[in-house]
């Protein structure tokens, strides 16, 4: 549903392709960074709307996306069109989602990344951790596009291939790959308008959208978060990733907080959680995967532990394995 809201919501969607060894170049040129740069640019002072797909596995979700800048604000609109009604609606950072005829959350955006807004403002982290090629001009959508081939330097992370728009630099397709070269996610414009006449009549202005919001029909706002450093440590972190943030959670009907650290390496994410079980039972061990994303839980004497990740299922296993509170690894 809408990408699964925004890709559970914090944890960010990107995407991209595997060609021969030979192929790749072994740093970033000028004319690399131009184009991501250009890419980045586009994202965010682009004026467009059209419709794209999501694709993991057999699942396919089609969605409609409209993006304009008034010269001080950025808002954008992302509507399901599968199912029943959910929409998120963005000005700057501040999130609007709704649900059927429920709104159900109001929020900061923060970290998260949303197709096609996938690449980070500074790229020297992708110059540590991926290799970069161009490919050949394709079309997409009815549009001829300039695309970017970009390989993990390890086995430790996926590999990316984006088709940006040849005038704007809008990404207008994106894809994730295995190892063997087969596609796990991907997103893709399937009709396009850049510029011209965009509605705008769903622009929320100043704190309207906010009138008449309460505790229970917000049910997602009840997530608060304050920086925190909380002692727990990763000792194994695949070489790139640096933490992003930290910070405790406190959950709606939790007594207790929850740890939730955040790292990145310019393009895939991971998350840890750690959750002091009080009371809880039933809970659900070991490994699971939804497209490209991974999940793993284990239980550390009277906390759980999860971890949530765009990378490879041993990746994310590592991750989990190293996880202390203090003191050293085992």
């Amino acid at each position: 549903m809408l990408a699964r809201m925004y890709k559970l919501a914090n944890i960010f969607v990107l995407l991209l392709l595997l060609a021969a060894p030979g192929a790749w170049a072994g740093a970033f040129s000028q004319g690399d960074l131009n184009w991501l740069e250009k890419m980045v640019s586009a994202a965010r002072k682009t004026n467009y709307t059209g419709t794209f797909i999501y694709q993991s596995g057999g699942y396919v979700e089609t969605s409609r996306i409209t993006h304009v800048t008034d010269g001080e604000n950025e808002h954008e609109k992302l509507e399901g069109q599968d199912g029943e009604r959910s929409e998120i609606i963005r000005r700057n950072n501040k999130v609007w989602c709704y649900l059927g005829e429920r709104r159900v959350m109001v929020a900061e955006r923060d970290v998260m990344r949303t197709f096609p807004a996938l690449l980070p403002e500074q790229f020297s982290s992708l110059q540590e951790n991926y290799l970069i090629h161009h490919g050949a001009e394709e079309r997409i959508a009815g549009f001829q596009t300039h695309v970017i081939l970009l390989q993990p330097r390890d086995r430790m992370r996926y590999a990316h291939k984006l088709w940006a728009h040849s005038d704007s630099g809008l990404l207008l397709k994106a894809a994730v790959l295995d190892e063997q070269g087969n596609v796990i996610e991907q997103h893709a414009f399937t009709q396009l308008q850049i510029g011209g006449d965009i509605d705008r009549k769903w622009i929320v202005q100043g704190n309207s959208a906010d009138r008449g919001l309460s505790e229970s029909n917000v049910p997602a706002q009840g997530m608060r978060s304050a920086p925190a450093e909380s002692g727990w440590k990763v000792y194994a972190l695949p070489a790139g990733f640096k933490k992003i943030t930290e910070v405790s959670r406190k959950l709606r009907g939790g007594k207790l907080p929850v740890v939730h650290l955040v790292y990145s390496d310019g393009l895939a994410g991971i998350s840890i959680f750690v959750h002091k079980l009080g009371e809880r039972h039933g809970i659900r061990q070991g490994l699971h995967s939804k497209g490209v994303i991974q999940v793993y839980s284990k239980l550390m004497d009277e906390y759980l532990l999860t971890v949530v990740g765009e990378v490879p299922p041993h990746t994310i296993m590592q991750v989990a394995e190293s996880v202390r509170f203090g003191g050293t690894p085992k």
